[in-house]
């Protein structure tokens, strides 16, 4: 794997370990993954700075509990910018009812600037 490619790959996984982590743990993991302004926008959010995204992930944890965010597919990268697809999986069953698309900015130290979302697959209701 070249240098370059690790370099996506780490972001997208820091990325993973924010949207994962335990509630004690969140402030700790979007610190590390996103720039202090950093921002992320999706379909239901559009928020800046590390208060407000770990809000937007606690929220998001308090809804799906016992589902954890997964990659699914290759990251892809180049000029700072990474893309990416991932499911948000339950820990029973394996089953997968929310999947999407995310696209990152990094800064450079490879911490995360910006994150757009999109949604591909959301049950009915959520």
């Amino acid at each position: 794997m070249s240098a370059p490619t690790r370099r996506y790959e780490d972001a997208v996984a820091r990325y993973f370990e924010a949207w994962n982590a335990a509630p004690d743990a969140v402030a700790k993991a979007v610190a590390a993954a996103w720039t202090e302004d950093g921002g992320y926008t999706d379909p239901l959010a559009d928020v800046r700075g590390h208060e407000q995204i770990a809000a937007v992930v606690a929220a998001a944890r308090e809804q799906f509990p016992g589902f954890s965010f997964r990659l699914s597919g290759a990251v892809d990268g180049h000029h700072d910018t990474a893309r990416f697809s991932w499911e948000l999986v339950s820990e029973a069953d394996g089953s997968a009812p929310v999947a999407g698309f995310d696209v990152i900015a990094l800064d450079g130290e490879d911490r995360i600037r910006s994150v757009f979302g999109f949604l591909d697959r959301v049950p009915a209701g959520a």
